[in-house]
């Protein structure tokens, strides 16, 4: 043998491969929550052909402040952000157990929290099964202000939510109200009127089951 050569002793062996195995599971979950972060930072260009129009940040913060009084202390509290990625970020350092429903395949940088979905397959029989009564709260903004695109969300809502004690705060144009109060009874209109980065031609307004100005912060 080499005179150089150190050979450890068994059990010393065991505790350096330990620590080496130990020392590799935490490198990867810090590698881990550094790619989540940013995921959820990352910044997205809106494609207007997708009809994307980004929330303000006074409306993120505004919303944000409404869930956090949703959510409480619960750690159950389940919430789907419809058609509104801008808002995800914001719903993301509030509470963990979000779902982004995207027709934008760019979104899947947010990784398993990305469901793709097009409501024009809301007719489909078992749609999103996988997903039904699985969320307290939905946040919907929809992309189109036409009844049939109204019509079809609202159908992919319904079967989204939980049975009871749901919550729906739906964001879009005034003139979609009809559509929506016939499609999900029990939606009125609200005061709270989100902004956008951009100043949109329609005046845009929100909707909830709840009374959602009793939580807005003025």
């Amino acid at each position: 043998m080499d005179d150089d050569e150190v050979t450890l002793p068994a059990d010393t062996l065991a505790i350096l491969q330990q620590f080496l195995v130990e020392k590799a599971q935490r490198e990867q979950e810090e590698m881990e929550k550094i790619e989540k972060k940013a995921g959820k930072d990352a910044e997205f260009e809106e494609d207007w052909q997708l009809s994307q129009f980004w929330y303000s940040q006074s409306t993120k913060e505004t919303l944000g402040a409404v869930v956090t009084q949703l959510v409480g202390d619960s750690k159950e509290f389940s919430i789907a952000l419809l058609s509104c990625p801008s808002l995800y970020g914001t719903i993301k350092e509030i509470h963990e157990n979000v779902k982004i429903f995207e027709y934008d395949k760019r979104f899947s940088a947010y990784g398993d929290d990305f469901v793709f979905y097009d409501f024009n397959e809301a007719d489909s029989e078992h749609y999103l099964k996988d997903l039904w009564h699985q969320f307290d709260l939905i946040i919907a903004d929809p992309p189109f202000l036409s009844e049939e695109c109204i019509t079809k969300i609202s159908k992919i809502i319904a079967n989204l939510l939980k049975p009871q004690h749901n919550k729906i705060i739906f964001c879009s144009g005034e003139v979609v109200e009809p559509w929506l109060t016939k499609s999900l009874p029990g939606v009125k209109k609200c005061n709270f009127q989100p902004q956008h980065e951009r100043n949109l031609g329609n005046e845009f307004v929100s909707y909830a089951n709840f009374n959602l100005d009793d939580y807005v912060k003025t």
